[in-house]
């Protein structure tokens, strides 16, 4: 039987500014898939670019190579990644005049 675990690592949280995610543990999956949810968005140009890290020891990260396309409304937005190692995090820029999005953030790992 495959083994799967479904985690928020942010829930219905504001974002006004550079973030990362909380770090999730997750060496026995070998394939994992965020979702962002969009739930607001306001502010003028508002923007988020969101990417994948990876770390070997949950302290020191680097980035993994995937990213989700710019998002600048209400949505649904995913990426798939494999070969990621023992931790997993986003890390994530808003920019825009007076920009705030709200979000929920999903992390699904399955082996």
């Amino acid at each position: 039987m495959r083994q799967f675990m479904t985690t928020a690592v942010e829930q219905r949280k504001d974002f006004t500014a550079p973030f990362t995610t909380h770090p999730m543990e997750c060496a026995w999956a070998s394939e994992a898939i965020f979702f962002i949810h969009v739930e607001k968005v306001s502010g003028t140009a508002p923007r988020l670019e969101a990417k994948v890290q990876i770390s070997v020891d949950g302290v020191h990260w680097v980035d993994e190579g995937t990213a989700f396309e710019s998002i600048d409304e209400i949505g649904h937005q995913f990426v798939k990644v494999r070969h990621f190692g023992n931790w997993l995090r986003l890390v994530a820029n808003v920019s825009g005049s007076e920009a705030l999005f709200n979000l929920t953030i999903h992390l699904v790992l399955k082996e």
